[in-house]
């Protein structure tokens, strides 16, 4: 649901990982691309929901490649139903997870499709549900980013965080540990039959870095992927903790599953204990984009301080920095009419050459009741970056 997100705190500009910073900021525009936020502004079948990763099927991921390519599209707490005069008609219904494929880089309402899972009697029901759940508890999945692992047999991999609800209220949920979602190649289109679920220990929580999961975004920083300086290795990121801090992990994309060759940022060098990682930065969401510049740079770009109206973007030297102090590119206008926005994201893949397509999402604290009377405030929102 509304995932990750806490009351707004002071803008923390925190001083980042020692090291000389970026000396010269991008030239950037920021504008509204009102064709791809209408692109969910939908009346029927799904008409809301959170979360939105881009996933190039193809594994290249960068500006300008989608063509004739297929980008998946994940999404979480989704909602499904028919839509007359801005209201969901009676029998719409949540549920926890969904995805949509876009063909090419188009906006156009034919370019993507939608798909949820149906129950046997036609109901829409969840793609991805948690095997093994504890004895007792009553766990559902978030998705978090993924990417296809060219050197895994273009296998399919997806952060699942194990979801455990704790009340009624929006932030009533706690968050035990992320799972891997492996999909054979293909399986790639729904209804993702044979995949495996494999638990992770990427569940960390030290009084440095905070508690939270690996998953909130991925780069994959290989020759393979279109990289811009690539140097083989597959970044993935976490956000923990009330400061919203940033960690990283790095594996080689052949040694993914194999837990133990995985290592963490400890502040100046990469070392094999999770524990031992400290923040990068802070003030950032917990879904997020680290993607390079062509300069050779890399754009980091979140939702400061997870649930406010700044979408923030810090430039940094290498794929864990030193980045640079937040930029606030661009406030959302949702904020002033009541929507709270939270977990802006870049999609290079679905952006043109020269731009970064940007993602946020929108929701209310009293959603369970707003969502029943206006069906559009649960949906993704886009921006532009042009450089």
């Amino acid at each position: 649901m509304i995932k990750y997100c806490f009351p707004i705190l002071a803008v923390l500009l925190a001083a980042c990982s020692p090291g000389k910073l970026p000396l010269k900021e991008p030239e950037i525009t920021v504008e509204p691309a009102p064709e791809w936020t209408n692109l969910f502004y939908r009346q029927s079948g799904w008409f809301g929901a959170d979360g939105i990763f881009s996933i190039p099927l193809s594994g290249v991921d960068k500006p300008g490649n989608a063509g004739n390519h297929e980008t998946l599209l994940l999404f979480s707490d989704t909602y499904i139903g028919e839509v007359e005069n801005g209201k969901p008609k009676p029998g719409n219904r949540m549920v926890n997870n969904t995805v949509a494929v876009v063909k090419g880089n188009s906006a156009h309402p034919d370019s993507i499709q939608f798909f949820y899972k149906k129950s046997p009697d036609g109901t829409p029901a969840t793609f991805f549900v948690p095997e093994n759940t504890p004895p007792g508890k009553k766990e559902h999945f978030w998705l978090g980013d993924g990417f296809v692992n060219h050197e895994k047999d273009n296998t399919l991999y997806i952060f699942a965080y194990n979801i455990e609800v704790t009340g009624t209220g929006v932030f009533d949920f706690r968050e035990p540990g992320v799972s891997l979602l492996a999909i054979p190649v293909a399986s790639q289109r729904p209804p993702f039959e044979g995949y495996r679920q494999i638990k992770t220990p990427f569940h960390i929580n030290t009084e440095s870095a905070g508690e939270g999961n690996f998953g909130a975004g991925i780069l994959v920083n290989t020759r393979k992927a279109g990289a811009v300086h690539p140097d083989g290795y597959v970044y993935v990121y976490a956000c923990t903790g009330k400061d919203k801090n940033l960690l990283a992990a790095r594996v080689k994309p052949r040694d993914f599953e194999d837990f133990t060759q995985w290592n963490f940022w400890n502040g100046s060098k990469w070392v094999p204990e999770m524990n031992e990682s400290r923040p990068i930065c802070n003030a950032v969401s917990n879904e997020l984009s680290v993607t390079p510049l062509p300069d050779g740079r890399y754009a980091l770009i979140f939702q400061v301080m997870g649930l406010s109206d700044k979408v923030g973007m810090r430039i940094g030297n290498s794929p864990v920095g030193p980045f640079g102090p937040i930029r606030e590119i661009w406030k959302t206008p949702e904020m002033d009419e009541g929507l709270f926005c939270y977990n802006a994201k870049a999609h290079p893949n679905l952006s043109r050459p020269g731009e970064l397509l940007v993602s946020y999402n929108t929701i209310t604290l009293d959603f369970w009741n707003d969502i029943q009377k206006n069906a559009h405030i649960y949906r993704p929102r886009f921006v532009k970056i042009k450089f």
